[in-house]
């Protein structure tokens, strides 16, 4: 058993606590969170990225989707910790096993800033039935983590208006405009991205994704932005006093929401945490409806458009490269996972505009890369050979923009099952991605076209085809998706815009041997107009060839070779200007029309 469960029950017990949640969350319910944040990942050796640990007196578990199964398993081994597999036939969810395992009269503890105020609301209502009682403002992590991380103290910048396209006074007209549709006086945010795209600041704070840690609030006559003052160039604080946004202090802002005067606040409870809830005065009347922002950061404006165009073409540059040096070089020279994905960041490096991987890169050698978020670890180097597959998940942040790719390496021959597998799988990428639909068509009317191709093989991949992307911000973006099971956290009923970016990334994972996954960008573009309605479309924005020495041309349908022959005489146009005559040559064969 870990020793930190041995001294989270001695709290415990002090406290007069008999269950304790601990989510991978921080204060602003980010995807990926600072060091400071990572009590999950502490308290039990699991580093995926989503997870939720409930430590009672005498059990403890975890609950993780599909994409960390194998990874959980491993990590989880010999630590007291059970591994719950969400989504799988008869696994209990944690709200109901806190409610199953909840004493009469007892007590349950979480930090009521690391939780949502959807879910502190769920298990506040449930655990009513048995007079249980919730303590939420202590953080008893904290107490026995004696060498916790500090909070981030990184400087922020304001983004010019060429690369945000519109600027900060518009944004928050249009917001304010939104507000007195609803009749909200007071709109509070949290979620940093939704900040970041509000006041078109950038920072620092969050790995990979270029937020700073702050709150805000809006009313109709002014905005205040709560952070570490320092973190502003004294420029950066004129610019915003000139728009009436006042500037407080990141710990000021509980007390400011419990000193409240508006009568109407807009508070949205899946992205505002329970403290945030509990501390609005009673006598304010709350609209709990999605944040505004959350839409309107979806759908990029043309001037974000042209610049992630831009990324991506910078983008497949180096990830072309790579292939080339693959290529070429497997079975010449010693490779591993992680000499491989320090390549691919120099690479990137190279390249005007960049500033930082957009997510923790997945480089995954054969059956490694059946773990869907596998991490390649430096202590335990993988040699790669020339045979295999080898599966890279990467993505860079640029000036220009957020990129999210992944393509599958065959670097050796490839068996016929191999080939098969991976045909279908870029067979359900091309379908997506040639797609047609009518307006008002979601994520979900469509997933079919890229999973079907997989079912048809008695074969499935256990998440989402794909996300929405965030420009110069988060890699993984709502409010819309693509997914054919519908979920309590997500929204698959959103309906593609025109302008929303969204991954295509279907895939096929067979633990101990394979992992297949190919994936591009689209963004939603209006069709034609006809009789029918408006015809929607998308605009593929990657640029990188697919692997040609995987596939068998038999496997793809007539349509579908012709798309990929399209696609690839694409990318030989538009990338040879940047190679050297070598890695031009070589282009020209790998982009081939089969």
């Amino acid at each position: 058993m870990r020793e930190t469960l041995i001294q989270l029950r001695q709290v415990m017990e002090q406290k007069h606590v008999d269950i304790v949640l601990i989510p991978s969350s921080d204060f602003h319910g980010s995807e990926y969170i600072g060091d400071y944040f990572k009590a999950r990942a502490w308290m039990s050796g699991f580093t995926g990225s989503a997870g939720t640990l409930v430590v009672t007196r005498d059990q403890a578990g975890l609950w993780t989707d599909g994409r960390y199964f194998i990874q959980a398993e491993r990590q989880l081994s010999g630590s007291g910790i059970t591994l719950y597999k969400m989504g799988q036939e008869g696994v209990i969810d944690f709200p109901q096993f806190i409610e199953q395992e909840m004493p009469q009269g007892g007590c349950l503890a979480f930090d009521g800033r690391m939780v949502s105020g959807a879910l502190g609301s769920q298990l506040e209502a449930m655990l009513a039935r048995k007079q249980a009682q919730i303590l939420s403002t202590e953080d008893l992590v904290d107490l026995i983590w004696k060498d916790r991380p500090g909070l981030p103290e990184a400087k922020a910048v304001l983004l010019e208006e060429r690369y945000s396209g519109r600027a900060t006074a518009q944004k928050l007209d249009e917001l304010r405009a939104d507000m007195r549709k609803e009749g909200a006086e007071a709109l509070l945010i949290s979620t940093l991205d939704d900040l970041a795209w509000l006041f078109n600041l950038r920072g620092d704070d969050v790995l990979y994704n270029p937020v700073v840690l702050a709150y805000g609030c809006v009313t109709l006559e002014k905005a205040v932005l709560y952070l570490n003052p320092r973190k502003l160039s004294e420029s950066d604080r004129q610019a915003l006093s000139a728009l009436n946004i006042e500037i407080k202090d990141y710990d000021t802002f509980l007390g400011d929401v419990a000193a409240l005067t508006a009568q109407t606040v807009w508070a949205d409870p899946q992205k505002l945490n329970y403290a945030i809830l509990r501390a609005i005065p009673r006598h304010c009347r709350r609209i709990e409806k999605t944040n505004p922002i959350v839409l309107r950061k979806a759908i990029k404006n043309e001037t974000e458009i042209e610049n992630l165009r831009r990324s991506h073409l910078k983008d497949g540059v180096a990830v072309t490269k790579l292939m080339y040096w693959l290529k070429t070089r497997v079975g010449k020279e010693a490779m591993s996972e992680c000499s491989i994905q320090t390549k691919l960041h120099e690479l990137r490096a190279e390249q005007e505009g960049f500033i930082e991987e957009s997510f923790g890169t997945i480089c995954a050698y054969k059956a490694n890369a059946a773990m869907m978020h596998y991490s390649a670890d430096p202590q335990h180097e993988v040699p790669v050979a020339a045979e295999g597959l080898l599966l890279i998940d990467s993505g860079g942040q640029y000036w220009e923009g957020t990129t999210d790719i992944t393509r599958t390496f065959a670097l050796g021959p490839c068996s016929p099952e191999i080939k098969k597998v991976y045909t279908t799988v870029l067979q359900g990428m091309l379908n997506l991605s040639e797609a047609r639909f009518l307006y008002g068509c979601s994520g979900i009317n469509l997933d079919i076209l890229a999973r079907g191709p997989v079912w048809q093989l008695n074969l499935d991949y256990q998440c989402g085809t794909g996300h929405g992307v965030g420009y110069l911000l988060n890699v993984h973006e709502g409010p819309h998706g693509i997914r054919w099971k519908k979920t309590a956290a997500l929204n698959e009923m959103e309906r593609l815009e025109a302008g929303m970016v969204v991954t295509d990334e279907p895939g096929v994972y067979i633990e101990g041997k394979f992992g297949i996954r190919i994936e591009n960008e689209l963004i939603v573009r209006r069709g034609e107009k006809n009789f029918y309605g408006q015809f929607m479309e998308f605009e593929t924005t990657t640029l990188a060839p697919i692997d040609l020495d995987a596939v068998d041309p038999q496997v793809l349908t007539p349509a579908a070779r012709e798309a990929l022959n399209r696609y690839h005489l694409r990318v030989r146009e538009a990338l040879t200007p940047y190679l050297n005559e070598e890695e031009a040559q070589w282009l020209k064969t790998a982009t081939r029309s089969i």
